[in-house]
């Protein structure tokens, strides 16, 4: 009999279903949510609000594209955390709901463990690799041992690096999201223009907060001399800004694979997106004869086939849940 899920992922202001049938992703639908490019961020309450709103035509959509019947449906995995507490109280909300109706059983998904796990969307690592997660939210290094058993060896004290690209950004006037404006500004500039000092932390461990601070008083240093001075060096200082996160990002990641030992790395999470990144995490690759792994654009950012893979592999182990869970803004893997 084939095993066919429904996912749900709610975890900030993308509301997205999915569903799979043994593996294979039939759909994914994302609903994006506009509202927040007029405050310069997510606002948690204007994304519950967008997440009720959005969550039942897009799962109607995805169970109605995927080819399938409610009544074919054997599980519903969804994104218990980590995330903003109402947006996952929405996905988790439905998710009980629709369970409940069609009389199967609930699968919780950790977020950060369904980005790693989109790697087995497309492709297929061999265990143990290590992955560098990287998203608004999240950065880490994680020792990835099988499917569902997963080491995180590093991590940020503070900030993430998704964060950091936004937030620099939003210093040098970018719309948000700013992140891929970043990307696209500094692929016409110079990453050595401007250089910006990197926290010096111990064992795999990041911090991006010295970072933003440090971008912010030269910016405001260089203005006072020249008021113009962010629009006449825009896409190098997108460039140089852009490449200090990533020199953090892989430094960290050789040295963590160097110790470990193993041969395969694998990059996750949305910043995973940022072309700089992809293409630098390649070359290290190649340079150190490791074989590299990156999920297709679509599986980059949030999204519910992630979730709808991590259900599959929770579904063949029996790891079930109850009407009684709750989402965890912080949840650790």
């Amino acid at each position: 009999m084939s095993i066919h899920i429904l996912a749900i992922e709610s975890s900030c202001d993308d509301t997205s279903a999915a569903v799979c049938k043994d593996a294979k992703i039939l759909t994914n639908l994302i609903a994006n949510q506009k509202v927040h490019e007029l405050w310069g961020g997510v606002v948690p309450e204007l994304a519950s609000r967008a997440h009720q709103l959005n969550i039942i035509p897009v799962v109607d959509a995805a169970i109605k594209q995927s080819g399938i019947k409610k009544q074919d449906i054997n599980a519903v995995a969804f994104t218990r955390g980590p995330g903003l507490i109402g947006s996952l109280l929405v996905g988790v909300s439905f998710a009980k709901a629709f369970a409940l109706a069609l009389n199967v059983p609930l699968i919780e998904v950790n977020h950060m463990q369904a980005h790693i796990l989109s790697h087995f969307i497309d492709s297929n690592p061999s265990f143990p690799f290590i992955c560098l997660t990287v998203s608004g939210g999240h950065t880490q290094i994680v020792l990835v041992k099988d499917y569902l058993e997963m080491e995180v060896i590093g991590e940020t004290l503070d900030d993430a690096a998704g964060e950091a690209f936004d937030k620099c950004a939003k210093l040098l006037g970018l719309p948000y999201p700013g992140g891929p404006l970043m990307d696209k500004h500094a692929q016409a500039g110079n990453g050595h223009a401007f250089v910006f000092p990197e926290p010096q932390i111990p064992e795999f461990n990041f911090s991006f907060s010295g970072l933003k601070t440090s971008v912010l008083y030269f910016l405001q240093k260089e203005q006072r001399k020249n008021p113009q001075f962010v629009a006449e060096n825009l896409d190098n200082l997108c460039a140089s800004i852009q490449r200090t996160i990533i020199d953090i990002l892989l430094k960290k990641l050789e040295k963590a694979v160097k110790q470990y030992g193993v041969q395969e790395i694998a990059l996750a999470g949305g910043v995973s997106a940022n072309s700089e990144l992809r293409r630098r995490f390649n070359e290290l690759g190649e340079k150190n004869g490791w074989k590299t792994y990156i999920p297709k654009f679509e599986y980059c950012t949030d999204n519910a086939a992630m979730i709808a893979i991590a259900g599959h592999y929770k579904y063949l182990k029996g790891e079930f849940t109850t009407q009684d869970c709750e989402p965890l803004a912080r949840y650790h893997l």
